[in-house]
């Protein structure tokens, strides 16, 4: 935060600025209210500030304020008793929710009634002049101070809503790994049932159904070995990698390739042959199609 002198500092702002805007207290004083009249027909002839002039209190209360805001300009005393002031008035700006542009365009009116006050009362073009840089000088200064209550109260929503969105994220991120996590220990149940369903189809084979027990045997095999590969996607999911869905599509090709193998032992009627050898060409035709494009967005590399 600045502090006065160094605002002051920035704009060029001397002690002799200070000097003269104090021999204009007399003068601008004398015409507070006419700046407050002309300031607020000004507001009043604006349809969004004239909202906030409704209440004749009200309004009567403000032009008060105005005008002892506006005698301020000229005291002479620019501390940082003087900043905090300014400051407030920005804060009950933005509390009452006024649009920035506003309190620009009113300042405007302001630096336009002390440019005519000083042309009406100086008419020598060397003492006018220096009379109007000091003027500019501390309405830019409290023009400035307003704009920096608008700027912080924007500053505290996007560090307030960074900060929720930080939250969201980390708590997302925590929830999607445990999910995760969750995942390899299911696949790893699914594992050992394969492996028990591998030691079933072994078992038909000592029984003498050696042609089914095989079959089965070999698609309980490839189920198994799919299985590995999906747990080895899960961990390095878990280590930060990339989610591989060609190793998900594999699993449901192998279990399909599994049960097609299982249903000509069976028998089973050739509509459900068809729809089996149907389904593992569609899927065969996504699992080209995804290989591919994972191919296409992966970066090339040079030998």
């Amino acid at each position: 935060m600045l502090t006065m002198q160094e605002i002051r500092m920035h704009y060029f702002f001397t002690e002799e600025d200070a000097e003269l805007l104090k021999e204009l207290l007399p003068l601008m004083a004398a015409n507070q209210e006419r700046m407050a009249s002309e300031f607020y027909d000004y507001l009043l002839g604006i349809p969004e500030t004239a909202e906030y002039l409704k209440d004749d209190m009200l309004l009567a209360r403000l032009k008060a304020t105005h005008k002892h805001w506006f005698v301020s300009l000229f005291s002479g005393a620019y501390d940082n008793q003087y900043l905090h002031t300014l400051q407030k008035i920005g804060h009950a700006h933005v509390r009452v929710g006024l649009n920035a542009h506003y309190v620009n365009a009113a300042m405007n009116v302001v630096r336009h009634f002390v440019i005519e006050v000083l042309q009406e009362n100086f008419p020598n073009i060397q003492e006018r002049r220096k009379y109007r840089n000091a003027a500019e000088k501390i309405i830019d200064i409290n023009l400035d101070v307003l704009s920096a209550s608008y700027q912080e109260a924007e500053l505290s929503k996007v560090f307030l809503s960074h900060r929720l969105e930080s939250k969201l994220i980390q708590a997302t991120e925590r929830f999607t790994y445990g999910l995760n996590l969750v995942l390899v220990l299911a696949l790893a149940g699914v594992s050992i049932s394969v492996v028990l369903l591998f030691v079933w189809d072994l078992f038909h084979i000592f029984r003498g159904n050696i042609e089914k027990g095989i079959l089965s045997a070999l698609g309980s095999l490839l189920i198994l070995w799919m299985m590995i590969e999906l747990i080895d996607n899960e961990i390095k999911t878990l280590k930060g990698g990339r989610f591989n869905i060609l190793v998900f599509i594999g699993v449901i090709i192998v279990a399909l390739i599994r049960e097609i193998l299982i249903s000509t032992l069976r028998h089973d009627a050739l509509e459900t042959q068809i729809f089996l050898a149907g389904t593992l060409l569609i899927l065969g035709i996504v699992y080209y199609l995804v290989a591919r494009s994972q191919n296409q967005g992966a970066p090339a590399t040079h030998h």
